[in-house]
């Protein structure tokens, strides 16, 4: 099942990483960070493809997509 760590410190919450899932498995957190904002978090699931969009679009580098073989 493939993975999407997120580092929630360095995350700005410009949220176009949630914009291009297309299978909708990155959600914006309620919770802040150290920035004060509200972060994204990988809800998990096995409909994740592992496509890796959001690390594409990410402007800071914060998502890694980890696929299992």
């Amino acid at each position: 099942m493939p993975k999407i760590k997120i580092n929630r410190e360095k995350c700005k919450g410009c949220l176009l990483c949630i914009s291009v899932c297309p299978k909708q498995m990155i959600k914006q957190d309620s919770a802040l960070n150290k920035r004060g904002v509200k972060p994204v978090k990988f809800e998990g699931g096995a409909a994740c493809v592992a496509c890796a969009m959001c690390v594409v679009i990410c402007p800071d580098g914060c998502i890694e997509v980890f696929k299992e073989e």
